[in-house]
């Protein structure tokens, strides 16, 4: 195990290395494309292939073909066997040798302080799918949390479409509109519990850590703003979206957050994430 560890943290002490490896871990577990990798962190894909294989050979990543094209994952079994390492032995499972913060890691709805958890859905535009997620988990299981959307663009409009479905289906869209991450950060902003990445441009992209160490997840869904056709075209793939995204918070509505620890419901969020994201509404 500490020869293993020594080559898993050499391997990390790479910066670009360490960048591919933040990414997968990022979008796990979803299995990533070597191209997209190569397109969303700016690196020329025979580097990208040295890093990949250097990643492989430490037990980080595995690699599967899928038709012509080569997807790179994270080994969440390995990543996790190197945390456990490093927390035991090196830290002596004490988490005020381990963490700056200590204290800066509130159970599930303590940030609230009012029995209710706050959780932040994150898209590139927050025009589609962010306020999708938005307003299903507010109809699912508002009284139990205090939702909130934005989106990583500095600028962006509530897409059309996605209001008219939401009308549709019966949720108020008053309250709706675009914001960006930055609104949720600073000393006097929220601190979340959950912040689900709803497309996988936003999970590529390096953000700072939230404050308070929210369990986080990657639940991409297909961007339904980039089909085009016919306008029945674009709206079915409006509702295959929304249909993908009720999947899976219909699940996550259901976990019994309060009487989960912090393990177990990252363990949870993680599996809601392999929910079929081409499911119909």
């Amino acid at each position: 195990m500490e020869t293993d560890i020594v080559l898993q943290l050499t391997t990390l002490g790479h910066p670009q290395r360490l960048a591919v490896f933040r990414l997968l871990v990022r979008r796990a577990p979803d299995a990533v494309p070597a191209g997209e990798i190569a397109a969303a962190l700016g690196i020329k894909p025979s580097t990208l292939s040295s890093y990949l294989a250097a990643l492989s050979r430490a037990g980080l990543v595995t690699q599967a073909r899928a038709a012509t094209s080569l997807r790179y994952a994270v080994d969440a079994e390995a990543v996790q066997a190197m945390a456990e390492t490093l927390f035991l032995e090196c830290c002596r499972g004490r988490p005020d040798l381990c963490l700056s913060q200590p204290d800066a890691q509130p159970g599930i709805a303590a940030a609230t302080g009012a029995g209710k958890s706050r959780v932040l859905f994150i898209c590139s535009g927050n025009s589609a799918r962010s306020i999708l997620a938005e307003s299903i988990l507010r109809a699912e299981a508002g009284d139990r949390f205090e939702v909130h959307s934005a989106g990583t663009r500095p600028r962006s409009e509530l897409n059309p479409l996605a209001l008219s479905l939401l009308e549709d289906e019966g949720h108020d869209i008053s309250m709706l509109h675009a914001k960006n991450v930055d609104a949720f950060r600073g000393p006097d902003a929220p601190r979340f519990d959950f912040v689900f990445t709803v497309c996988d441009q936003a999970a590529n992209e390096d953000c700072p850590a939230w404050t308070g160490q929210p369990i986080s997840a990657h639940w991409g869904v297909p961007d339904p703003v980039r089909v085009t056709g016919a306008a029945s075209e674009r709206a079915a793939a409006f509702r295959r979206a929304y249909g993908a995204l009720r999947s899976r918070i219909a699940a996550f509505a259901a976990l019994p957050v309060d009487r989960l620890d912090r393990v177990s419901l990252q363990k949870a969020v993680d599996r809601i994430a392999g929910i079929d994201a081409t499911a119909d509404a």
